[in-house]
């Protein structure tokens, strides 16, 4: 988890992206900032991360009308996220990460949805608009 946790700081130091679930549903230009070099020295300070098991896809066609087999890849985000189902989600006070079960033996995508979540604490402690991350 370490070394996920050193690549979000050095993508966060680089370029931050603080609008990617917003262009996912609207019709908005990328919100990109330049790197922040003190995401560096951001550490996870008591970080729980934790695997939930995913919903199941008839629990997601009932609620949504989506439809995938099982394993969904998919868990219930609580508020405040702004969607419904995501394959993780992050929480900052207190620091929590959650993802679905599923993805935990699916090669680099679990480390790709690690990072992205690394990344909003990291954003977070630093003080930036979580909203659309």
């Amino acid at each position: 988890m370490q070394a996920i946790w050193t690549e979000a700081q050095q993508s966060v130091a680089e370029k931050i992206d603080l609008n990617p679930l917003q262009r996912l549903s609207q019709n908005v230009l990328t919100d990109t900032r330049p790197g922040d070099p003190r995401a560096l020295e951001v550490g996870p300070t008591q970080l729980l991360v934790a695997p939930q098991p995913d919903i199941s896809s008839a629990v997601l066609l009932a609620a949504t009308g989506e439809q995938r087999t099982n394993p969904t890849g998919l868990i219930a985000c609580p508020q405040p996220c702004n969607v419904r189902y995501a394959t993780a989600y992050s929480l900052y006070r207190p620091e929590l990460t959650k993802y679905a079960a599923s993805w935990e033996f699916v090669g680099d995508n679990f480390n790709v949805i690690l990072k992205y979540e690394f990344e909003n604490h990291i954003l977070s402690t630093l003080g930036y608009d979580m909203t659309w991350r």
